[in-house]
């Protein structure tokens, strides 16, 4: 059965006309191409790349990384608004990758994800050690969310390094701020908080 209420990606440059009314456009059209059954698929620059390019992993890891933010998603409510912000600007940053450039003000978006985070860690306690991935149900989904940002990250900077344009865009450093948001997200959605027990000689 098709969601009664679906979440649709609201692109940053059409934030303010989304909120007059729906995008009244149909992105696609086709769903069984065929045209990577050899192994090699195209982006929106008009390339063609191996499935195994860095490119298509970095795409890829972003796209993962949304899909366990859309698993967060289903279990709690709490975080909706900021969760479906995240999830968009994932979708713009894998358009980027993409194209091989973006018109989106990553440094404004970084300050945002900063206020988010600053919002949320208001209300916890300091932590006197290092956090166990779990808590409950909600808070491993945000911790499962966070490592696989992580890597995107990783393979985000792999990619840069040889795309100068890509590495100005300030996708990188808003990557590295989402997954601490998504911590910070996990210790507000534990329902207990595990810490890490050093070994003690």
């Amino acid at each position: 059965m098709a969601d009664a209420n679906p979440r649709l990606w609201l692109p940053c440059t059409e934030l303010t006309k989304a909120l007059e009314g729906p995008i009244a456009r149909n992105r696609i059209d086709r769903v069984n191409t065929r045209s990577g059954d050899a192994g090699a698929t195209s982006l929106a620059d008009g390339r063609r790349y191996a499935k195994h390019d860095i490119a298509i992993e970095v795409v890829g890891a972003l796209d993962e990384a949304n899909s366990f933010l859309g698993l967060l998603a289903a279990a709690t409510t709490e975080l909706g608004e900021d969760l479906t912000l995240v999830q968009s600007r994932l979708f713009d940053a894998g358009a980027a990758v993409a194209t091989g450039g973006s018109e989106v003000d990553w440094e404004a978006e970084t300050g945002r994800i900063e206020e988010m985070t600053e919002r949320l860690n208001a209300s916890l306690e300091p932590l006197a050690e290092f956090v166990l991935p779990g808590g409950g149900e909600a808070a491993a989904r945000c911790h499962v969310a966070r490592t696989v940002v992580r890597r995107a990250e990783r393979t985000f900077w792999l990619l840069a390094e040889d795309k100068p344009a890509l590495a100005e865009t300030g996708i990188g450093g808003w990557l590295n701020r989402v997954s601490d948001l998504l911590f910070v997200m996990a210790r507000r959605l534990a329902r207990e908080e595990r810490l890490w027990r050093p070994v003690r000689t």
